[in-house]
């Protein structure tokens, strides 16, 4: 059972996701910017720590308070973000027998590709806000994450690099 750290109803409530976009239509956003974004930050022992909390339902449990503030407090804001993001570039596009579709509803204007791309980068801005206020925080705190810290010999090392601007040589 694969374990989303935020439901589609975050999603919905903390962005511009209408209520009435079908779930089926973005959950796979939530899934894909939490495995790509979140686990590159997080490193894959810690991303798998949070959702085993998640998945046995313990998140909730006294001793994972700690967990449980990460991820109310650091990861739901990025991954609300980042999941935003990456849906609007492909959220008036549509796939089905006939091929590739963009949905056009008759009582609206459809965006310019620039104002889909400002939208994109604007959303990205916002979580790459809350990726420094993460890093800040597990500067500070990461003795209480040990899996941040581990050695980890089968999957990635958490990104603790803030430049978001491309190569640095």
């Amino acid at each position: 059972m694969k374990a989303l750290f935020i439901t589609t109803n975050d999603l919905r409530r903390k962005s511009i996701i209408g209520g009435a976009v079908d779930a089926d239509k973005f959950i796979q956003f939530i899934e894909v910017a939490q495995d790509i974004h979140i686990q590159n930050y997080l490193g894959t022992k810690l991303y798998n720590k949070i959702s085993t909390l998640i998945v046995n339902d313990t998140i909730d449990d006294a001793g994972n308070a700690v967990y449980k503030t990460l991820l109310n407090d650091y990861l739901t804001p990025m991954l609300i973000w980042f999941a935003q993001s990456d849906y609007y570039m492909f959220a008036s596009y549509q796939v089905s027998n006939g091929g590739v579709f963009r949905h056009r509803s008759e009582s609206s204007e459809t965006p310019s590709m620039q104002e889909i791309k400002s939208l994109v980068d604007s959303s990205r801005d916002k979580a790459e806000f809350y990726v420094r206020r993460f890093l800040d925080y597990m500067d500070n705190n990461n003795n209480s994450y040990p899996e941040y810290n581990d050695v980890n010999e089968d999957g990635m090392y958490p990104d603790k690099n803030e430049n978001f601007n491309g190569w640095v040589l």
